[in-house]
């Protein structure tokens, strides 16, 4: 197994990188990051969620970008706030020790006249959603012209939230790109479609497949009625102590029930969803973050770019309908090396999602008694 020194990221990287106790490359920074130190190539990346992409990409970037140039030249696509916010967070800290390399986050739900402001500093990196950039550029707050390297992050999230348009007006901009990078859980054909568009027919293409969910997750679940989940639940929580998690449901709906079931029972939650304002959003964030709140229960998409260290579980109340989504809700524990659990509470025509989630992801599940 390779070090981050020997796969060509700089001493100072190391050190940074070291002391946010990131020791070992995982797959897919193995395989990205030597290709994207040592050639000026387009790459298509399939990972899952929690495999270290930000630091496969990230890292090359860092290297790659010119400290001492003030302008933009380098663009990281996001599909959410918390996931841009996220990746900005993770490349100011791998810099520690490095030349500062200067990134912002620019997002929808923040007033814009705030982004403009901040970009009139020197920023070498713009993490960015699609549709708050594009109303960056058309105000004329953002020159493109020296980005030389541009990244889709979890690109199968931006499409499913309707951001084709706006991936193909801001890959359409980028003149002067020497480089695209695109990360995808899946290769939809929304995905492909952008692939074969904008990327070259050289790209080169990786998968991390066989490896996709994090092997220091213990899979789990109860089988069990709908009406007895939440007693299962408590029972689960209880046996936890005071250990916090996600909850996972599969509508706003079931979100906003479970957590007002659970604050019943006294344990304090928020739930978050689609539909949700932004600074309602933030403020249950916040709340979690602090650890005011244990428990927090979502949507699927509504989780999306939430990074909350230290979470020891997660709970699928509602069974997802997609493999990838399992691997993103199960991704949010065992982070940074640890080690966590993921349970899945199925009645009996759940029970089928189980024995397709094992072949499909290469995983074992082990049956556990719910507690009277």
């Amino acid at each position: 197994m390779k070090t981050f020194k020997e796969l060509g990221i700089n001493k100072s990287l190391v050190k940074g990188l070291n002391e946010m106790n990131i020791i070992t490359p995982t797959p897919i920074q193995e395989l990205v990051i030597p290709m994207l130190l040592n050639f000026e190539t387009d790459l298509v990346g399939q990972a899952q969620t929690g495999t270290g992409k930000t630091a496969a990409f990230g890292l090359p970037l860092l290297q790659k970008v010119d400290p001492t140039n003030p302008k933009v030249q380098a663009l990281i696509l996001s599909p959410t706030r918390e996931l841009g916010q996220q990746i900005a967070k993770q490349l100011f800290k791998f810099t520690k020790y490095s030349e500062q390399v200067y990134v912002e986050a620019v997002f929808g739900g923040q007033y814009i006249d705030i982004q403009i402001d901040k970009l009139k500093r020197p920023t070498q990196i713009i993490v960015a959603t699609p549709g708050r950039l594009i109303d960056l550029v058309n105000r004329k707050a953002v020159d493109l012209t020296n980005v030389h390297t541009v990244v889709m992050d979890e690109a199968d999230e931006m499409l499913s939230m309707g951001f084709k348009k706006e991936l193909d007006e801001i890959l359409g901009m980028l003149k002067n790109v020497r480089a695209k990078w695109l990360f995808s859980a899946t290769m939809p054909t929304g995905i492909k479609q952008i692939v074969n568009t904008h990327l070259s027919p050289d790209a080169k293409k990786l998968e991390v497949s066989k490896d996709v969910v994090n092997k220091k997750i213990e899979h789990l679940y109860v089988v069990c009625d709908d009406p007895d989940k939440l007693h299962v639940l408590l029972q689960f929580l209880k046996s936890e102590h005071k250990n916090r998690g996600l909850i996972f449901c599969k509508t706003k709906k079931a979100t906003i029930l479970l957590a007002q079931q659970l604050e019943a029972k006294n344990v304090s939650s928020g739930a978050i969803h689609g539909d949700l304002l932004q600074k309602e959003r933030d403020k249950v964030m916040r709340a979690f973050k602090k650890e005011n709140i244990r428990m927090l229960v979502a949507t699927d998409i509504a989780a999306r770019g939430i990074d909350v260290a230290d979470l020891s579980f997660v709970v699928h109340y509602e069974m997802p309908d997609k493999e990838e989504y399992y691997t993103h809700r199960s991704g949010r524990t065992a982070r940074a090396g640890k080690e966590g659990v993921s349970i899945c509470l199925v009645n009996s025509k759940e029970l089928k999602s189980v024995r397709y989630f094992e072949k499909a992801l290469g995983i074992s599940f082990r049956q556990v008694r719910a507690m009277k």
